[in-house]
């Protein structure tokens, strides 16, 4: 009989025992890991000699091993292993559900179906096809009336599920209380998805059961009755398929009963009847791209449609928007219900919001409006619910992780609001370190290859002559010296990394302020605290910690200038953090501290990248230095900056803001200054074009002068501003940006916000009497339709830069495409004649060298 395995705290006596005795810790922890995986084993040490070649335990421990393999893997049990590392997988759900059906074991369809609704809740095709297996059999009717259930009263139902509950209940449902119970089902179905459009076929079954009803006196008779005209009349006023009919039975309904009052009913209804049919055929425009049929079945069950979630490429966008534009026009009434049925209305558009986030699942933006809406009608608990239904399909939304936690808040529940922040920085955390391990591998993979083909190039160069030797190293010297360049700076960083590495810093900025919102400056400092243990902390954390300390803590200069010191230590190769602190120690005065951060830094940058501290100093010292100062500051940036013109330096020294009176003056640069006063904002750049179509405003043309000569690029280019400015807003624009974005937020599209009004200039009106006939609006509907790319398209486009990278002016298709079928193209033998000076830069040209500095980045980041 073995003895009992030791305890730990044997484990740990005997360890310290023989630590004591040998004076070797290594030993006494080499002792309890034996000891350890003696106690996992379960049993005493089994000693055995050391094996001999003639022994042959070598065979006997391969036949163990081969023993103990475990079984291979059934082609489901590999797929379901492979979904529960990577859940949101539409096709793997698929092909797992067709595995499941084709193998007939009812738990592995159990567990199939089941796993598929935590990953896809809510989801009604999935939801039947489970149901179906417990139909057939009434000895599993008892877990069809569980799923039924679970369905119905914990999720959302929808119209294909409540026509297969209500079809299961008549079907089972018998006794003398039998329509009392299945008419109380009706109800429960219409007060969910009676405002469906899908909706017909239960409200036909409804009236056709109230018309079989039997009655055994008059006054049941008349009952009978009045159930069917409310039926009826509550029908025939919903945008629904069919609805034409259903007006026509009701009509033969009334007029059966009582032609006199039959007219009275009728025309009491013909109003809201025609309103609602006006509506559906709005409706099914809507509806057609939003619910695209499902992919047929490999097998008998039924269709499965499951959401997937977005690339955002151009479908994906087009999907929103179109979605977008469904739920406000619901919410903009279209039925034009009355006030005294609010109720109506609120259930229509709730029901809307529900299926919507059923299928855009994974779509942060419907999920944010379904909230927005809820919240707006007064139900706040059941907007936070959406919320946070969204963050489970979404958890590294930061729409919604934001709007929940702003919604606790408020609530005044401060303890869930911590733990909303600490899980979704747990969530951003681990897809960082998934993302590094990705580009960590990559990059070795990478190296290794590189290093093998270094060994093939030296290999091969061991058989080059001198000569031979000496013209390759010629001829590679430029990849050469970009390679050295490219190691001389510091290790290189990801882009996407450091992109989402800034996106985690945000969290914390946000959680900072929602501490020192809620419970004090205390709690952002200690917020901060865990910050800066982060290994992903990004700079912009602590630039908002120290003015956060500046601005909410009595402005303590120190408090904010120790923690920019500190932040220096981590990124003190960060250009704009340090940016950043030159600007934060000038904006408080502190000139002393000012220079010699400047000092200290300047000469550890390349001059590539010290240009914006450069420039940020020099503009410190051209606006409150003295002279000398500056033209000392000059000399230096000469030596650093050879190629750039000396008269550079000067006309920024004697530039204000956007106003350079010596670009524009003296050298012929064309800065646009517009309508700075009037605006109240800065002047952008524009180009030539545009300031000679603001000219062409201003003066009118000659009687005698033709349309041609009436400067049609002056008006095309200003006409392109006007209807399609840039993403991306300047100062002063002409096309007010915000108004801009509240058409892209509202969902309306460009063509609706760039219509002409009354006061349009004479060129524009010119320019409509010229354009051609305006199209209908099928066809404006027909264009603003999503359009399938191929797969190689959409890979394509996807792989091209954001458009909010282009600032440049936007041109628009037709005029270009006339521009191309009116150029004169001489053929290739004919002599080039020398194109004449161009027009369109009168006493202006561009700038070859010189141009105003405008701040690190473009000016998206700068602060000061």
């Amino acid at each position: 009989m073995s003895e009992p395995p030791p305890s730990e705290s044997q484990l740990e006596e005997t360890a310290s025992m023989s630590g004591e005795q040998d004076g070797k810790t290594e030993l006494s922890h080499d002792i309890v890991n034996a000891l350890r995986q003696l106690q996992a084993g379960g049993g005493a040490p089994q000693y055995s000699p050391t094996p001999t070649p003639t022994q042959g335990n070598g065979e006997e421990s391969a036949a163990m091993k081969q023993d103990h393999t475990p079984p291979p893997q059934s082609e489901w049990d590999r797929l379901r292993a492979q979904l529960r590392e990577r859940p949101v997988d539409a096709d793997g759900w698929l092909s797992l559900v067709d595995l499941a059906e084709e193998s007939g074991d009812i738990e592995k369809i159990k567990q199939t179906y089941e796993g598929m609704l935590e990953v896809y809740p809510n989801t009604p095709s999935v939801q039947i096809a489970y149901l179906k297996h417990f139909l057939d059999d009434p000895s599993q009717f008892g877990q069809a009336e569980a799923l039924f259930r679970r369905f119905l009263l914990r999720t959302t139902p929808s119209v294909e599920l409540l026509k297969f509950y209500l079809t299961y209940i008549r079907r089972v449902t018998t006794g003398p209380n039998a329509r009392e119970v299945i008419r109380k089902c009706y109800d429960f179905a219409l007060g969910h998805v009676g405002q469906d459009k899908d909706s017909y076929e239960i409200w036909q079954d409804y009236i056709n059961f109230l018309k079989a009803g039997e009655t055994n006196t008059t006054w049941e008779e008349q009952q009978k009755m009045d159930a069917v005209r409310k039926a009826y009349q509550h029908a025939v006023q919903i945008p629904m398929e069919n609805v034409k009919r259903l007006w026509e039975e009701y009509q033969d309904f009334e007029n059966g009963l009582n032609r006199i009052t039959a007219k009275k009913f009728i025309s009491d209804l013909t109003e809201a009847h025609m309103q609602a049919r006006t509506v559906l055929n709005q409706l099914q425009e809507h509806l057609t791209v939003l619910f695209p049929p499902p992919p047929p079945p490999k097998n008998n069950r039924p269709a499965i449609w499951l959401p997937r979630p977005p690339t955002f490429n151009p479908n994906d966008r087009a999907l929103v928007q179109r979605w977008r534009l469904y739920l406000k026009w619901e919410e903009s009434n279209p039925l034009e219900i009355e006030e005294k049925d609010r109720t109506t209305f609120l259930q229509r558009v709730q029901s809307v919001y529900r299926k919507a986030v059923v299928r855009m699942r994974y779509y942060s933006e419907i999920w944010y409006m379904a909230y927005a809406w809820t919240n707006s009608i007064g139900k706040t608990d059941e907007a936070i619910a959406l919320l946070k239904s969204g963050i489970e399909a979404n958890p590294a939304s930061f729409v919604l992780n934001f709007a929940y936690a702003e919604a606790l808040e408020l609530q005044g529940n401060f303890a869930e609001v911590h733990a909303t922040y600490e899980k979704f920085l747990e969530v951003l955390r681990k897809d960082l370190e998934a993302t590094e391990e990705r580009i960590n591998s990559a990059n070795s993979s990478n190296s290794s290859i590189g290093s093998q083909n270094s060994q093939k190039t030296e290999s091969n160069a061991m058989d080059i002559t001198p000569n031979q030797s000496q013209l390759q190293l010629q001829a590679t010297s430029p990849n050469s010296s970009f390679a050295t360049q490219a190691a001389d700076e510091k290790p290189p960083k990801n882009k996407e990394l450091l992109d989402k590495r800034t996106d985690y810093g945000i969290v914390y900025i946000m959680y900072m302020r929602f501490g020192r919102r809620a419970e004090g400056l205390k709690s952002a400092r200690n917020i901060f605290g865990k910050a800066r243990r982060d290994r992903w902390t990004p700079w912009e954390v602590y630039e908002a910690a120290a003015l956060m300390e500046y601005h909410c803590g009595n402005k303590d200069v120190q408090v904010a200038s120790r923690i920019f010191e500190k932040g220096m230590e981590t990124f003190g190769d960060e250009v704009e953090f340090v940016l950043r602190y030159l600007g934060f120690l000038i904006s408080i005065n502190d000139e002393n501290n000012a220079r010699a951060l400047f000092e200290r830094v300047i000469g550890t940058f390349s001059p590539e990248k010290a240009r914006p501290l450069w420039e940020r100093w020099a503009r410190y010292e051209y606006q409150y230095g003295d002279l000398a100062a500056a033209q000392k500051l000059e000399k230096r940036m000469a030596e650093v900056y050879p190629s750039d013109p000396p008269i550079k330096r000067f006309a920024e020294r004697h530039k204000y803001l956007n106003i350079d009176a010596i670009a524009v003056r003296d050298l012929g640069f064309v800065l646009g200054r517009q309508s700075a006063r009037s605006s109240g904002m800065l002047g952008r750049a524009d180009t030539i074009q545009s300031l000679m179509a603001s000219q062409a405003k201003e003066t009118p043309p000659a009687p005698s002068s033709s349309k041609r000569q009436s400067s049609p690029e002056t008006r095309r280019r200003d006409d392109s501003r006007t209807e399609y400015p840039s993403k991306r807003p300047r100062p002063a624009s002409p096309v007010p940006a915000r108004e801009r974005d509240r058409e892209w937020r509202d969902g309306r599209d460009g063509r609706e916000g760039s219509r002409r009004r009354h006061g349009s200039p004479m060129w524009e009106r010119e320019r409509e009497r010229e354009a051609p006939p305006r199209r209908n609006f099928k066809e404006d509907r027909e264009e603003d339709k999503g359009v399938a790319l191929p797969g190689v398209l959409s890979w394509f486009i996807g792989t091209l830069p954001s458009s909010n990278s282009f600032d440049g002016p936007v041109f628009r298709t037709d005029d270009l495409m006339q521009v191309f079928r009116n150029a004169v193209i001489p053929s290739s033998t004919a002599a080039r004649a020398r194109s004449p000076p161009s027009a369109s830069r009168p006493g202006g040209r561009p700038p070859p060298d010189y141009g105003p500095y405008q701040g690190p980045g473009g000016g998206r980041r700068g602060r000061w």
